[in-house]
């Protein structure tokens, strides 16, 4: 269904109250949340090197009170074979916008999905969730294949500073 007006509690600037304003319905098939997770492979397989992600726009709920939770995901990974493609990622971290989940849990299932999809040599996630209650909580959960040493990729720690819930950490 096509919305062709708007109620008046809209001002008349909308598009839809203006006729000087054309619409056009959508010509390519909106996005939708996923759980799959794609992947390409290592272009530089043979090389340790750090792959960096911030993600400022997760979103949960409060498995409490059904509230909405929002955080920054920071991702680093050092690739074996295989590297995550970017709009599959977003996609999957959408999946999780209106899901209760606790912020250890979630922070634990992101990490799980994502070692079990690529395979890396290591890999950290630090979720920063923005405050709630007065209390910002900061879970940081890692992965390392056996016998991998941070030694082997000199610029992997530390990760550079975010700024994150007025705090440069």
């Amino acid at each position: 269904r096509i919305l062709t007006e708007l109620p008046s509690r809209f001002p008349p600037h909308f598009p839809l109250n203006n006729p000087s304003m054309p619409t056009r319905p959508l010509t390519r098939p909106l996005t939708h949340p996923s759980t799959k997770l794609e992947t390409f492979a290592n272009p530089s397989g043979k090389r340790n090197y750090r792959i960096h992600m911030e993600i400022p726009e997760f979103t949960c709920l409060c498995p409490m009170t059904g509230q909405p939770d929002f955080a920054t995901l920071v991702l680093d990974y050092v690739p074996d074979k295989r590297c995550v493609e970017l709009k599959s990622l977003k996609l999957y971290v959408w999946s999780f916008r209106n899901l209760g989940a606790y912020h250890e849990a979630v922070t634990h299932h992101i990490l799980d999905d994502l070692v079990k999809t690529l395979k890396p040599r290591y890999m950290r996630l630090s979720s920063y969730f923005y405050v709630r209650g007065g209390i910002y909580t900061t879970v940081v959960a890692e992965h390392k294949v056996r016998g991998w040493k941070a030694a082997n990729l000199p610029v992997l720690m530390p990760a550079p500073a975010i700024k994150n819930h007025g705090v440069v950490y």
